[in-house]
């Protein structure tokens, strides 16, 4: 069958830096993946050569068996079109109350009426666990909590094909964590989407993918269902997820 999202020989070097070198991946259609890895492995740059904010040097980007590069600039923006993103520090418009933030960009592509919008912002909050008057306010009187329900709003406002989740439990304390982990299992299941998330946090890693990956000096090293996250037994997974200082992965020094 022919995975939702696929991956294939994926490059990016910044000067010097060799972010990713040939990185593989590929998701399921209605599936989870949760990539873990170090700061600075390329996480957040594999998400954004993916969703094309990153140009990637080398490599093809499949959704639905359908190279990316090949599309014309109208057909690539549609296949992105599906993509719904929560970003790591919620990435919300100050200058917007809540509810345009939510419905940014269904109003950017002319999807829907000011009106239809204000109404699907609302109902997606609700999905969230927030109430319609908080549509009203600007990010700037939201908790850090409230900010990363108003993110995954956002996301699924447009009740994307796929969803990605940039560092989701970030910043929040574990109960909150675990509550942002719950509402993104349950609107991807609501949805029927195919969701890749990445993450540091073993405990919210095990909580949202059916699968993991491990992305290590610009690979992918180790992938399997994401209940094996502990009891790898791959050397490089197991000190990342122990927490251990002695193993394969050393810290480089800054020159």
């Amino acid at each position: 069958m022919t995975p939702k999202l696929r991956v294939r020989g994926l490059r990016k070097a910044f000067g010097d830096k060799q972010v990713l070198a040939g990185v593989d991946l590929e998701v399921a259609a209605g599936t989870s993946m949760v990539v873990i890895g170090g700061s600075g492995s390329g996480k957040s740059v594999l998400l954004k050569c993916i969703i094309g904010l990153i140009e990637p040097d080398e490599g093809v980007i499949e959704i639905d068996g359908t190279d990316l590069a090949g599309l014309d600039r109208d057909a690539r923006e549609a296949k992105r079109a599906q993509i719904g993103m929560l970003f790591q520090n919620g990435a919300l418009f100050d200058s917007l109350p809540v509810w345009e933030n939510v419905a940014f960009g269904l109003l950017a592509r002319g999807a829907v009426a000011r009106r239809e919008a204000r109404a699907r912002a609302e109902r997606v909050l609700a999905q969230v666990g927030l109430a319609a008057s908080v549509g009203d306010l600007s990010p700037s009187e939201l908790s850090g909590g409230m900010q990363k329900r108003v993110g995954l709003a956002r996301a699924i406002a447009a009740e994307p094909a796929i969803m990605f989740f940039d560092e989701p439990t970030t910043g929040l304390d574990p109960i909150m964590g675990a509550i942002i982990d719950g509402l993104i299992v349950d609107c991807v299941r609501r949805l029927g989407s195919t969701a890749v998330a990445i993450t540091h946090d073993m405990a919210s890693a095990r909580r949202i993918g059916d699968h993991a990956a491990m992305l290590h000096q610009g690979r992918i090293v180790w992938t399997d269902r994401a209940e094996h996250l502990l009891d790898s037994g791959n050397a490089v997974v197991d000190q990342f997820t122990h927490g251990r200082r002695e193993g394969p992965i050393q810290m480089e020094l800054r020159r």
